[in-house]
């Protein structure tokens, strides 16, 4: 495994972050992933090398289940080793029905939820905290008050930015400056080789400001590992039980006529360096020049984050990494 640093902060991170977000979390009335599975991929996790892990407040049925099989999985395991990220910001049903400040990014809410988080982590510290969302019903300035009370009181290490608007974000920045708060070191939007343009202008103020880019979905819901089909219809044919087999918006949010070309561009470039789409595509991420990347890997299996742990051994020509640039901006 390979490690770099972690933006502009001291803490030094695996090159794939694994993602937690299917841990007991139910779809059709069947658990994505159980408690049992759950720790297999974390072992396999540490097997390899992976001291990034991710997860949130809100993962699982009930919500706070994934932080809770990792909390169970780090009792047999030194906690130093690991640099975990949870978030906050949806309601959390796992107290009952929500009530008028049982989400958001007010001081309240996040107060209850750090507490929780910890408690299900079995942790005294978390080491990066996102904003899972912007919060336009609370000041910013209280929130980034909170959360700097967090960071000074040893409860957080660092803070991070998930989806919002550029503009957002700069906000956030220039007031943390302002008022002398603690500042997001780490964001983390919506990015793959396919779906790039659309928060370009938010990474270019990560780039700017020198923040991490801990990109979920890297793979396009599984489009970039190349196990869907194009019909003549200009539909997709996909595999039962995957993404595109259940969400009904696959084929229009992933599947696009450039997403097309661009996984053709990838499967054309692995042919050449001998790896699976996957594992270009995450080799395409990692190797971001603008600002350091990060990407989240959500495999379902031991076998499938071994193939993307493959990604670290992939080298990509300057030429090829061109290609499949070319590739998404239809060039």
């Amino acid at each position: 495994m390979e490690y770099t640093t972690l933006g502009n902060t001291g803490t030094k991170v695996s090159r794939l972050c694994y993602g937690t977000w299917r841990f007991a979390k139910e779809s059709g009335g069947t658990v994505e992933t159980d408690r049992e599975e759950a720790h297999e991929l974390l072992d396999a996790c540490h097997e390899h090398g992976i001291n990034f892990i991710d997860t949130a407040n809100a993962y699982g049925d009930p919500d706070g289940t994934a932080e809770e099989y990792i909390g169970e999985w780090l009792e047999n395991h030194d906690r130093e080793d690991f640099v975990i990220a949870s978030k906050v910001y949806f309601p959390f049903d796992g107290w009952g029905e929500a009530g008028p400040n049982d989400s958001g990014l007010g001081r309240k809410h996040i107060r209850a939820q750090i507490e929780g988080t910890l408690e299900r982590l079995g942790t005294d510290y978390i080491d990066l905290y996102y904003i899972h969302r912007w919060d336009d019903e609370t000041p910013i300035r209280e929130t980034m008050q909170v959360l700097t009370e967090l960071v000074r009181e040893g409860k957080v290490h660092y803070l991070g930015a998930s989806s919002m608007a550029a503009w957002k974000l700069t906000k956030a920045l220039w007031t943390s400056d302002v008022e002398g708060l603690e500042r997001f070191d780490v964001t983390q939007p919506m990015v793959n080789a396919a779906h790039y343009d659309e928060v370009g202008d938010y990474l270019d103020v990560c780039a700017d400001q020198d923040l991490a880019v801990c990109p979920y979905s890297p793979l396009a819901g599984g489009f970039l590992t190349g196990k869907y089909e194009r019909t003549d219809d200009g539909g997709v044919e996909a595999p039962d039980g995957s993404r595109g087999s259940l969400q009904e918006t696959f084929g229009d949010r992933y599947a696009t006529d450039r997403a097309w070309d661009v996984l053709e561009t990838i499967e054309a470039v692995g042919e050449e360096v001998d790896a699976s789409p996957a594992q270009v595509s995450l080799r395409w991420l990692m190797d971001q020049g603008r600002f350091s990347c990060i990407p989240i890997v959500g495999a379902r299996s031991p076998d499938q984050l071994e193939e993307n742990v493959g990604a670290v051994d992939v080298e990509l020509s300057d030429e090829q990494f061109e290609r499949i640039d070319a590739a998404r901006n239809g060039s």
